[in-house]
């Protein structure tokens, strides 16, 4: 006797319409995460990439109408103790002038190890750019993270490796970057903010 076999049925128009759709959608958003990124704040634009591994989100002041732009940098690596969050740089600017950077270690700090110029609680990071090292006293703020100082923030913007050894709760963590690739252009023009080589 000889086999049966069944002939594959085409998919009805509708039902292929829906599967092109669907794989649509897909390559949208997988070129959407490669480019930017959706934004935590509700006042705030997703972001678009704004070279390497960076990310610029914009937004406006509903009642200063103050223009507002966020570059953000994910850390190549995660701490133990949140795999999910990875430690991050940001970099905030408003009508064209830096305001502050922050590192955001994704976890929780370890005590602040000494005072600020005028007393604030600090602790003591050690900074590598590239092939530079420096240790530097960033402001602590509620255990959650660090306000980083200008001087490091220009050379991260112009660096190919940057990377901050900090305390946290379970000890000694290293945050690693790849900062390179960063349209300067647009940093200078948002902040006013260009790169300088580690001292």
């Amino acid at each position: 006797m000889k086999p049966h076999f069944f002939a594959a049925s085409k998919p009805s128009p509708g039902i292929a319409f829906i599967l092109c759709s669907i794989i649509s959608c897909l390559a949208a958003v997988s070129a959407f995460a490669q480019s930017g990124a959706m934004s935590p704040y509700e006042d705030e634009n997703d972001g678009m990439n704004a070279g390497g591994k960076w990310v610029e989100f914009k937004s406006e002041d509903k009642m200063t109408a103050a223009k507002r732009v966020r570059f953000e940098l994910l850390a190549d690596n995660s701490f133990r103790e949140d795999p999910d969050y990875r430690p991050r740089v940001e970099l905030f600017c408003e009508n064209a002038k830096f305001h502050q950077s922050e590192f955001n270690p994704g976890v929780r700090l370890g005590p602040p190890n000494r005072p600020g110029f005028w007393g604030q609680p600090q602790m003591e990071v050690l900074v590598r750019v590239d092939n530079s090292h420096s240790h530097h006293g960033w402001n602590w703020v509620r255990g959650h993270f660090l306000l980083m100082d200008k001087g490091t923030t220009r050379e991260l913007i112009g660096a190919q490796v940057f990377k901050v050894e900090l305390r946290t709760r379970n000890g000694p963590r290293i945050a690693e970057f790849s900062p390179a690739g960063l349209d300067l252009a647009e940093v200078r023009k948002a902040c006013d903010l260009t790169p300088k080589k580690p001292d």
